[in-house]
Formats: C-alpha cells, structure tokens, sequence
C-alpha cells in the first residue's frame, strides 16, 4: 500500500473521531488474524488493519456455504491490500447440528468455522482473531455471535462503534471495491429452517442466483419453497422481472418445478 494512501486513512479515523478508536485498537493489537468472507465489513476491517501497520493476515473458509464470487472478491481485494490470506476448507454439512438445519443452525456453523480459523491462524503465530460484525449488527440478528464469544473472536468495528452506514463511506473513500457490495447471506439461508441442507440443494441455488446476476439483477435472493424457486428482488427491479420473464422461466426451472416472483421487495 502506498504510504501516502496509509497516511490518509490514519487522518481519517482522526478526523471522525469515533473511527480515532479502530487506529488505536491496531496500535494496542500490532498483530492479528482477520477471518475474511470477502464482504464489505471484513474487507475494510482488514484494510484498517494494514493502513495502521499492523501485522495482519487474512484467513478465509471455502465451504459449500459460500459461492465462488465470494472467493474470487476475497482473492482480489488480498492482493489489492499485499495482504497475504490463507484459504482453508471445511465439510460442514459432515455436522449433523448443522446439516440438519436447525433454528440454530448459524451458531454450530459458525463455531466450527471460527474454531478452523482459530487453529490455523494459531498454528501461523496468529493468537488474536477478529471478524467484520460492526456496530450496526444486532445481537439478536445474529445468532452466530454466541460462537465468536465463546471462542474469544474480537470485532474490532463494533468494539468502536463504527456502522454500517460509516463502514461503506470508509470504503468508498479507501478506494475499495467492495464500498457498495450488497450484503450477502450465505447459501444455507436459502432452505427453509428444518429441512434438511444437502448440496445438491445448495448447488442449484448458487447456479440459479448466478444466472439471474448474469441478466442484470443485484441484491436479492432465490429461495426453496417446497420443489420452486422464490425470487425476492427490490422493488425497482420487479419490472425488469416481468420484461424477462421467459428467459427467467427458463434459465430456472433447469433446477426447480417452478418459478414464484415474491411480491414483497426486498427492502
């Protein structure tokens, strides 16, 4: 990273005060590893982590939970950053709390990816981890974060109150690409809580939201329900739906018995 570029960012998390606390976390933490899905919170938490010199790497977990953009995002924005990043695999849907799908399911899931992360980035020198969740992610929205407490995952961004909101300007003014990427749950939240997750199921959700980002859509989901597809989209794009209507149709039903248009937009 050039030095004229650290220079900057370390003006700006004076200049906004609260973000002050993010630069003085990495100089009390000179060296951490980051788990890193690729997203908009992780990528500018790694990005401040390397601005403020300090001695970070990334650690990301390919799983059949994750699409390959999600990889490739990742790959990308490391070598953006000269940051080096270790991919590591994990079977999750060997988990029977996790393949099972229960109301829970996030935390089982998330504790065998993190306990991963954990023991790689330990095995490397690595003994403080940190993950994306800023100050905006509601606990109760996130039944995940009982696993990163439990296993002593520090969140840097909600640590000094940095939103969402702040997260996405940050980034835009960094330079990063991913500043306006829409958020993106993993594959699993596509099935219905209860149902068995199998990757065939998996496999056909990634092709079908491939193949509608591939006509032109953005942020929106493709969900089972039963043997369709339920596509929620936001509602300045419903229209483009029904102009594509027969290439959606078929491009879709390659992989469910039918095809729903949720008309309740994504907000």
């Amino acid at each position: 990273m050039p030095f004229l570029m650290r220079r900057s960012v370390q003006m700006k998390f004076v200049y906004l005060g609260g973000i002050m606390n993010l630069s003085e976390f990495f100089r009390e933490n000179t060296k951490a590893a980051v788990a890193f899905s690729g997203g908009v919170d992780s990528a500018y938490l790694l990005y401040a982590a390397k601005a403020a010199g300090a001695d970070v790497r990334a650690y990301y977990v390919k799983s059949a939970f994750q699409p390959q953009f999600e990889l490739e995002d990742a790959k990308r924005l490391a070598r953006k950053l000269g940051v080096g990043m270790k991919i590591l695999t994990a079977d999750v849907l060997a988990a029977g709390d996790v393949a099972k799908n229960p109301p829970d399911r996030c935390y089982h899931c998330k504790k065998l990816l993190f306990k991963a992360v954990s023991e790689a980035a330990q095995g490397d020198g690595y003994s403080l981890l940190l993950d994306g969740t800023n100050a905006s992610d509601e606990e109760n929205d996130r039944p995940g974060m009982r696993a990163l407490r439990e296993l002593s995952v520090r969140s840097p961004l909600r640590e000094c109150s940095v939103t969402k909101e702040e997260v996405r300007r940050l980034s835009k003014e960094a330079g990063l690409f991913t500043w306006n990427k829409p958020a993106y749950a993993c594959l699993a939240t596509r099935i219905p809580v209860g149902e068995q997750i199998t990757e065939e199921k998996l496999g056909a959700t990634e092709a079908a939201e491939d193949y509608l980002h591939s006509l032109g859509f953005t942020d929106f989901r493709v969900r089972k329900y039963g043997e369709a597809a339920r596509i929620q989209l936001p509602a300045k794009q419903l229209s483009l739906a029904l102009t594509k209507r027969e290439q959606i149709m078929t491009g879709l039903k390659r992989y469910y018995q039918a095809v729903l248009l949720d008309l309740e937009a994504r907000e």
